[in-house]
């Protein structure tokens, strides 16, 4: 599908590649190790959940081998927003770009809410997230902020989840030029982002 062919089109499910995963309707009616499987289902998801928070978490604290840990080395990664497209293929150039984004001189917030995941499988799942974000850049002195749909493919790799394809596209987006910079009482990413080179 071309790229102006995906952003034209409509933010569902069957746009996004997202299939009806396994039935959640009601618990086994079965023995012990059906209920077993059910608790692991669930158990599962929580930890898919877990693992987009991470993702969240690390982006905004510059904490590169946690989310290191998160990521499948084959990632494939497609972000589409206002007046911007990143389309990456492995984790070693995600991070990379990450960390010349949460610089020292970049102020950020970013969450993720509202999580649909569907279990494909016992080692597959999917992810659909809504996210609402502020990216101050101190060096340009401008505030981008809005929403996005984020969705994603996850596999159990030795036992643990990771993401394997994560992309999005915003809902809305402002670009804000700051006439002054925020009067910032605590700047994290001042002394742990990548320090820029002026």
């Amino acid at each position: 599908m071309s790229t102006e062919v995906e952003k034209a089109a409509a933010l569902t499910k069957a746009a996004m590649g997202i299939s009806e995963g396994l039935p959640l309707v009601a618990a086994s009616e079965g023995g012990v190790e059906e209920l077993r499987r059910d608790i692991q289902r669930l158990m599962d998801m929580e930890a898919i959940k877990q693992v987009k928070h991470a993702y969240f978490r690390c982006i905004d604290t510059a904490n590169w081998d946690e989310l290191h840990s998160v990521c499948h080395p084959e990632l494939k990664v497609h972000y589409v927003g206002g007046g911007y497209e990143y389309k990456m293929t492995s984790r070693e150039e995600f991070l990379l770009a990450m960390q010349m984004a949460f610089h020292s001189e970049a102020v950020t917030r970013h969450n993720g809410v509202m999580p649909e995941i569907q279990m494909l499988s016992e080692t597959e799942a999917t992810g659909i997230w809504y996210l609402y974000d502020h990216f101050w850049s101190l060096n340009v002195n401008q505030l981008t902020e809005g929403t996005a749909l984020y969705w994603d493919r996850y596999v159990k790799l030795d036992g643990r989840w990771v993401i394997k394809e994560t992309s999005y596209r915003r809902i809305y987006q402002i670009n804000q030029k700051l006439t002054e910079k925020p009067g910032l009482a605590s700047h994290y990413l001042a002394d742990h982002g990548k320090k820029l080179n002026r």
